[in-house]
């Protein structure tokens, strides 16, 4: 009887879950321009290169059945569905309210197994070294969820912030549905990689001092979503298919601005802080917007900038609200970008993932008759030579200005494997060039 009656709210809480979401608008209402409805149910829009949106869940900008069979995207939702729903049974039984059930089919064992290595791995959480891919291979694809639960329970913000646990846990499964898990990069074991390491810059001295739980609270959630329904293509792209979302932000942080309100959308619908006061509710999302936006990486130099004349002045004081904020934006900044920061072991799978990414995009452009994105034309672009250049004008500068911010055992860990990492892919690229050298007929479009 005990299992049955899992079972039952278990399909119940699924179909409350996956039904139609409604409700959720921009931010700022009185912007007509960015009155933000969801894309949902029939809710199509075509733009001229002829993509549409999709319902939630799929993908919700790029009509990629160009490039996929129609019996290839039944078996990906057929397997969304089973992994959705055996999600749902391990949230049901990991919860406090199902605690005193236990289980007696005897495959559970092999899911208690994982579970306790998960747990395992979640003590060590705050190390650098934390390999979410294969903590997320222990929950069962649940990283996102499993991780930022923890991290908001170890740190005392759930009972801190009075969060209704069963509205904390539909809020993070919802998130973790909104990334798009056939995206190579953009997915939601990215998110989980980005919290975990924002949480261990939240654990720096200077910060672990200064940081109110309010400002703990704000950073994970920001981590957590900063990429939400995030389509696998870039800004560019957006814009010159003329997407409705690119018109809708006025080709300006156009991901950025969606991640947000999609962010906000979902806090919202899952009720999350509708204990707080409306301004306090308000004051959460404009902040999310406020350290979300910071992750547009067009706007790097103006971050990075405005970071090293604080830096240079000494004038950051965390005792200032303000300053706290701003240093929550660059350690999301950081944290985002950190890949190269990683072991030569983690780094490499990031690096082929989002390469692979840039490449589909480009796959995409060139099938559509469309000027090939920087980075994403496989025929002339290649994983070590976008390594470094990325690792040279984006990830040192930021990097270095951060140790000088916070030089720590940490600070210097990161650098260290950033140098390691370079060297690495140069040793990869000379390598190559000696089997041009060697090899008359090799080809370059390999």
């Amino acid at each position: 009887m005990g299992i049955a009656l899992i079972w039952s709210i278990a399909l119940i809480l699924i179909k409350w879950i996956t039904s139609k979401r409604r409700g959720a608008i921009s931010y700022d209402s009185s912007d007509q321009t960015a009155l933000y409805i969801r894309m949902l149910g029939d809710v199509r829009v075509r733009s001229r290169a002829g993509f549409e949106t999709e319902r939630r869940g799929s993908h919700p900008y790029i009509d990629f059945r160009i490039l996929h069979s129609h019996s290839e995207i039944e078996i990906s939702l057929s397997a969304r569905n089973i992994r959705r729903l055996l999600s749902f049974q391990r949230y049901l039984r990991s919860s406090r309210f199902f605690r005193g059930v236990n289980a007696q089919n005897s495959l559970y064992i092999l899911d208690d197994g994982y579970n306790g290595q998960a747990k395992c791995m979640l003590e060590k959480v705050g190390n650098w070294n934390f390999d979410i891919f294969l903590f997320d291979r222990l929950t069962n694809g649940n990283s996102l969820v499993s991780l930022t639960f923890h991290l908001l329970s170890h740190n005392g913000l759930i009972d801190h912030f009075q969060l209704d646990m069963v509205k904390l846990r539909r809020f993070l499964v919802m998130v973790q549905e909104d990334y798009h898990s056939q995206n190579p990069y953009h997915n939601a074991v990215h998110a989980a990689d980005v919290t975990q390491a924002m949480y261990c810059y939240l654990k720096e001295p200077k910060l672990a001092k200064s940081f109110t739980p309010w400002d703990v609270l704000l950073g994970l959630i920001a981590a957590a979503t900063h990429d939400l329904d995030h389509p696998g293509v870039n800004q560019s792209f957006l814009i010159k298919t003329n997407h409705y979302l690119a018109t809708l932000y006025k080709n300006t942080s156009v991901l950025e601005n969606h991640h947000w309100r999609s962010a906000v959308g979902l806090l919202r619908e899952s009720g999350l802080f509708a204990h707080m006061s409306a301004e306090d509710r308000q004051r959460m999302e404009s902040q999310l917007g406020f350290i979300i936006l910071a992750t547009d990486i067009s706007r790097q130099n103006e971050y990075l900038s405005q970071f090293r004349t604080h830096l240079d002045r000494g004038e950051l004081c965390l005792e200032n609200s303000a300053h706290r904020h701003f240093i929550l934006q660059m350690a999301l900044k950081c944290a985002d970008i950190c890949n190269p920061c990683r072991t030569w072991e983690l780094s490499k799978q990031w690096s082929e993932k989002v390469t692979e990414e840039f490449f589909y995009q480009g796959d995409v452009e060139r099938k559509c008759n469309l000027d090939l994105s920087p980075l994403c034309d496989r025929l002339t672009s290649n994983i070590a030579n976008i390594q470094i250049g990325f690792i040279t004008y984006l990830v040192e500068p930021l990097f270095v200005e951060w140790a000088r911010f916070s030089n720590t055992r940490l600070s210097q860990t990161m650098l260290g494997h950033v140098g390691l990492n370079k060297a690495s892919w140069k040793g990869m690229l000379q390598e190559r060039s000696s089997s041009e050298e060697a090899d008359p007929a090799f080809d370059d479009t390999d």
